[in-house]
């Protein structure tokens, strides 16, 4: 019987709060009971916002929580290549199309199509839907534009990828904590259009990094926040799309902040250093979130 894998994988572009502790030592305690493994995976795509400054916080967090990873810590900002190969294989299969419309233009576009009686659809989180104006230009028109140096992103054909896979699409979900038992859940990819695999300057996005390394670090559960439930979705699609395993699933409740809102790095709420520093005990923390 395979060894279960799980994974902690915060991105450093801030500080660490309740929720993530939360995560953090479930994950540790899930490997622990199970005889299980313990990674710790850093997501760092993000290269304008993370820094190494909140990175190196992170390894003081958890240390101090705790909790022990095994070495070496992967780091995503140091396998682009890697992702990039993953991105060359989609674009050769014409699965993804450059998406060149600016924010302004999507609000303009989305503005006009609904002073006509349009009602404009919206993702799970959201935002709205990418036009996919671009879905119908030529090739030698993208070529020229990309060529040019405009801003553009990758977008994932959502229609052609799903009409391109052959099994149903669906993830295994955990009905508890002690992950003794699954549900099927059936993914709605649709309902997210055309997501942002990659950008122009970075060969790769969440969506795509995430399903590359869990598969690569053989993780076998995936144990994070109710946040990311409906974004498992277009995950399995990728996963699909590169004949990569699926892991089982289990999206924890989220950690309340001030008055019911979900914890923000940007807001610091409850951070792990702040808690430390006014002198709060890694007991303590782990008592705040139901984690003895």
């Amino acid at each position: 019987m395979a060894v279960p894998v799980f994974r902690f994988a915060p991105s450093p572009n801030g500080e660490l709060h309740l929720g993530h502790a939360y995560s953090a030592l479930l994950n540790a305690k899930l490997a622990r009971e199970n005889g299980g493994r313990f990674l710790l995976r850093i997501e760092d795509i993000d290269i304008t916002r993370c820094r190494r400054e909140f990175e190196e916080g992170i390894y003081h967090d958890l240390a101090w929580l705790g909790l022990e990873w095994e070495e070496p810590v992967r780091r995503q900002s140091e396998h682009f290549g890697e992702y990039g190969k993953l991105l060359e294989r989609l674009i050769a299969e014409e699965l993804v199309y450059p998406a060149f419309m600016s924010r302004s233009e999507i609000r303009a576009y989305i503005a006009d199509a609904e002073t006509r009686g349009e009602r404009w659809p919206h993702d799970p989180d959201g935002a709205p839907l990418y036009p996919g104006m671009e879905k119908q230009m030529s090739r030698r028109e993208r070529r020229r534009r990309i060529d040019r140096g405009e801003a553009f992103a990758w977008r994932l054909d959502t229609e052609a990828a799903l009409a391109s896979v052959v099994n149903p699409l669906f993830w295994r979900e955990a009905t508890s904590e002690k992950l003794d038992g699954t549900e099927r859940i059936d993914a709605q990819v649709e309902a997210w259009g055309d997501v942002i695999v990659a950008r122009k300057e970075i060969p790769t996005s969440y969506h795509l990094s995430v399903v590359a390394d869990d598969a690569l670090q053989g993780v076998t559960h995936v144990v994070r926040g109710r946040d990311l439930y409906q974004a498992t979705g277009i995950q399995r699609l990728l996963q699909e799309l590169f004949g990569l395993p699926a892991p089982i699933y289990f999206h924890h409740a989220l950690v309340p902040g001030p008055e019911g809102r979900k914890l923000s790095k940007s807001l610091r709420d409850s951070g792990i250093r702040v808690l430390r520093e006014a002198g709060a005990t890694p007991a303590e923390v782990r008592g705040m979130i139901g984690i003895a």
